[in-house]
């Protein structure tokens, strides 16, 4: 396993602009199903949720989505053959949805390409970063991480694969040494790592 994939970091460094937050919101329930569509910098790509596979990372997608916390939020990490990954932030707002445990579920459905799953670095640590799979990665269905078996997928890309798939790589895991800076300013980071890619909006489909 590559390192530093699952790390997610609960830092006390303040932002200058954290995102929104009401606890409340994160009570809210997922439809059965639904649909997400991304606007990025290299195109539009949808998501398909089913909330069978993992009701409680369904719930938390909905939540994050539904109050904009993915606008303007960078791939940070792109590994060729691997994953897209996004959803780290300022360390209020991860703080803050940090603070909501999202209870561990078991891998229903595999991790193949197209899929959508929380990264977490133990129990109940999934909360607002994610990955897509950028092949078939069967090894994160069970393995061991930190106590926690496997990486429950929730959903799939249904449109726009090739937009995820085109995603800037360049960079690999090199970001992953400096999230500390992410966190703490974001335009020095892209100053940086330029050629990232960005989420523009996402936004539920009716």
């Amino acid at each position: 396993m590559k390192k530093y994939f699952f790390t997610f970091f609960f830092v006390a460094i303040i932002s200058c602009s954290p995102k929104l937050f009401n606890k409340k919101w994160t009570e809210e329930i997922s439809p059965l199903r639904y649909k997400v569509q991304f606007e990025t910098s290299k195109g539009v790509f949808e998501i398909e949720v089913d909330r069978k596979l993992s009701p409680k990372a369904a719930d938390r997608f909905y939540q994050l989505v539904k109050h904009r916390y993915f606008d303007n939020q960078l791939f940070y990490r792109v590994n060729p053959g691997f994953v897209a990954q996004f959803g780290s932030s300022d360390s209020t707002s991860i703080n803050n949805w940090g603070s909501v445990k999202v209870p561990d579920e078991k891998v229903v459905k595999g991790n193949t390409k197209g899929t959508i799953s929380f990264a977490r670095s133990g129990p109940e640590t999934r909360a607002t970063d994610l990955f897509i799979n950028l092949s078939d990665n069967e090894r994160l269905d069970t393995i061991f991480y930190n106590d926690v078996k496997g990486f429950p997928t929730f959903g799939k890309v249904t449109k726009g694969m090739d937009v995820v798939s085109a995603l800037y790589s360049g960079y690999g895991d090199k970001t992953m040494g400096t999230l500390d800076l992410m966190y703490s300013n974001k335009s020095d980071f892209i100053k940086m790592f330029p050629k990232l890619d960005t989420i523009h909006k996402a936004t539920l489909l009716k």
